[in-house]
This record gives structure tokens, C-alpha cells and sequence, in this order.
């Protein structure tokens, strides 16, 4: 089976970017290496072509209500132009995803956007097409993944960049006059290089910023605008500077069959909103109030090393509690950094224990993310 690409992959291909399959995807990993890309992100601003995550568009009498009966959060609180992350569980609470949903102003022909991981979005619109039909609901769900490119510019520098080349035209509510003036988990309507874009102040890498998305077929005109002061980074260092972040990986730090997961045990317990009934609802509410056995932590390696994906975590006498789902070595603090899960009674912040890392134990410190300490 063919590997999908985005719209953007000749303009990469172009400027020489290295290519890595994710998620059904050819994308760029690296433009010169990731951790001058990581650099950038981090002192100035860089541009990560994400058109590979998921663009479901829900709509009808009844979007908001099957949306918030699939979601974890309450998708009720939403106004026009508001975001919300979430979680996608089973019935047992197991997390199947975890996206950004998007209320869409009033003016849009749909009611709701929302963003699952690559490779997810034909079963997300099966699911949301399922549960529709089951519940007798009326909603329609639109999977426009390929008829979309979505561009995150993350950094100090980002918001500034961005507001020069973005002129608003959505909900009066968000914005005066300029993307600045949305706050984090906002989004409206600009016009960047006369393309009108889906601009929101959200992003994965702990910097500030935003995500833009535009039609495909106009990701050029976007694109070669923005790199013009914000480096062309690819997903390597995306992901070690949300690694830096603790922020969760799907298919990686949670997967419903290899490491499943509930929000509780991945630490993102805010996005679950219990006086609402979802999918999974009732196995987290028990969970809630019986407790997990296992948490979501960093450690950081005291020891020459890199911690990887699979490692054992083990105590000083040689006991397994746990084992890391992510791990490299952090650009910025130059550090080896790990994530992953641990027995609850050993995961308290400053724990000392082991890394198992070609069986040798290497003694690391367990905290709790972010680890950079001004983010």
C-alpha cells in the first residue's frame, strides 16, 4: 500500500528534507538536522508541515451532541472559535486517540472540526458515523484530511510572524484586528497571502504559536510565506521537543492494544469531564475514585546513555516497576530524558531508580514533566 503525502512533499523534497513513514505518511523528518531544528523552535521559530493529522468535520442538528457522547471533555462549553483537547476512549476508558476539537463560528457551513492523529481519520469517521446511526442522531461527518494542509509555527518568535502575515476576517469575539489578540486554544478565519486559513493558538512543542489550516491546494502560497522567517523543521524535532514537554505520542506513549492506556493513568485527567456521558464514561468514573496503579512520569538518566522506547524501569534492588514508552536525549538541556509508566507507590518526584538500558541497569531520577523548567 502506497504511503499518503501532503500537499507540501515536492516544496520538502525541494529543499533536500530526509523522509520517514508515520502514520501511512511520507513526511519530512529532518531539513539539516533536528537539532538545529529543535534550536530553532526553541530561540527564534520554526515551521512543521503537520497536514498529516486528521480533518473531520462534523455538522448537523445533532454535531455537538455526538461529539461530546465520543469526546471525554465537554464539547457544550465550546463558544464559536474556542478549542478543546480531549481524549477518544472505549468502553473500558482505554484511549483510542487524543485530538483538538474546534467549534467553528457560526457563519461556517459545518459545526465542528476536529484534529485526530495521522492515520486515524477514517476510523474516527467510521466510529463517529457508527455511533451516529446507533443513537439515531442527525449529523453528518465529513473526513477532508486530503483536501487540507495544516502548518504548526512554534517558537518566541511564531505569534509575531504569523500576525505579519495574517489578516482576520472570522468572529469578532476572538479578535480585534489582529491573531494576537487570541488567547490559547482560540482559532479564527485570516487571510494569509490571500488564502483564507483556520488560524488557532494551539501547538505540541511548549513554545507559543499556532496551527494554520488551508485548502490544499493553496499550501504553496501559505508555506513558502511562513519559512521565510521561520525554519522548515521535520517530525524528529517535533518530537523531542514534545518529548521535552511530557506530552503524550499516540500509537507510542498510549495504543489501545500495545500499551493501552486510560487518561488518568497518562496523566491528562483534566480532559475528562465526568458530569458528561461519553463512550467509557462509566469505567472511568470507577477509576476516578478507586485510583490507578500505574502514572504517567519522566526520568531523567543520571548516567551515559539514551533511554529508549520499551526500557525497564526497575528499583535500586532490582524489583520491575514500570518501563518507557519515549525517550531521547534532550537538545536543550543536553540531558537524557525518558517517559513512560510506574507503579504509582514508586513514582513520586526525585525517586532514585534504574534504567535498564542492553541489561545493564543505569540509575535515573524519576519527574514529573515539563522538564524544562520555564515552559
Amino acid at each position: 500500500m502506497s504511503l499518503r503525502t501532503p500537499p507540501l512533499h515536492a516544496r520538502h523534497d525541494d529543499r533536500g528534507a530526509k523522509f520517514t513513514e508515520f502514520g501511512g505518511w511520507d513526511m519530512p523528518v529532518e531539513f539539516t538536522s533536528i537539532r538545529e531544528e529543535h534550536a530553532s523552535v526553541r530561540e527564534h521559530a520554526g515551521s512543521f508541515d503537520v497536514s498529516h493529522m486528521g480533518q473531520i468535520f462534523v455538522s448537523g442538528p445533532d454535531a455537538v451532541a455526538l461529539t461530546n457522547r465520543l469526546t471525554t471533555n465537554d464539547v457544550n462549553t465550546l463558544s464559536p472559535g474556542d478549542a478543546q483537547y480531549a481524549a477518544i476512549t472505549d468502553e473500558d476508558g482505554v484511549m483510542l486517540d487524543d485530538v483538538v476539537v474546534y467549534c467553528l463560528p457560526e457563519s461556517d457551513e459545518h459545526d465542528l472540526l476536529f484534529v485526530p492523529n495521522a492515520g486515524h481519520d477514517e476510523q474516527m469517521v467510521t466510529r463517529w458515523e457508527r455511533f451516529r446511526d446507533q443513537w439515531e442522531l442527525d449529523a453528518t461527518i465529513e473526513n477532508a484530511t486530503a483536501d487540507y494542509g495544516m502548518v504548526a509555527v512554534q517558537g518566541p518568535d511564531a505569534p509575531g510572524i504569523v500576525a505579519d502575515r495574517a489578516e482576520p476576517t472570522g468572529s469578532p469575539e476572538n479578535t480585534d484586528g489582529s491573531v494576537l489578540d487570541l488567547s490559547k486554544f482560540q482559532a479564527t478565519y485570516a487571510d494569509v497571502e490571500g488564502v483564507e486559513c483556520w488560524v488557532a493558538r494551539t501547538g505540541y512543542t511548549g513554545e507559543d504559536g499556532f496551527e494554520l489550516v488551508f485548502p490544499a491546494d493553496q499550501a504553496e502560497a501559505v508555506w513558502d510565506s511562513i519559512v521565510e522567517d521561520a525554519e522548515p523543521c521535520g517530525l524528529g524535532a517535533r518530537d523531542t521537543l514534545r518529548m521535552e514537554m511530557g506530552f503524550l505520542l499516540s500509537g507510542q506513549d498510549f495504543h489501545p492494544e500495545d500499551e493501552p492506556r486510560t487518561p488518568y493513568e497518562a496523566r491528562i485527567g483534566f480532559t475528562v469531564k465526568l458530569d458528561t456521558k461519553f463512550v467509557g464514561h462509566d469505567a472511568l468514573e470507577r477509576q476516578k475514585a478507586d485510583g490507578v496503579d500505574q502514572q504517567f512520569v519522566g526520568i531523567v538518566l543520571e548516567e551515559r546513555g539514551v533511554p529508549r522506547h520499551g526500557y525497564d524501569l526497575e528499583m535500586p534492588d532490582g524489583e520491575h516497576v514500570g518501563h518507557l514508552t519515549s525517550g531521547t536525549m534532550s537538545p536543550t538541556l543536553d540531558e537524557p530524558i525518558g517517559l513512560g509508566y510506574l507503579d504509582v507507590e514508586h513514582a513520586e518526584s526525585g525517586t532514585e531508580l534504574n534504567v535498564v538500558i542492553r541489561d545493564r541497569p543505569k540509575t535515573a531520577t524519576v519527574t514529573y514533566p515539563p522538564f524544562l523548567e520555564d515552559q
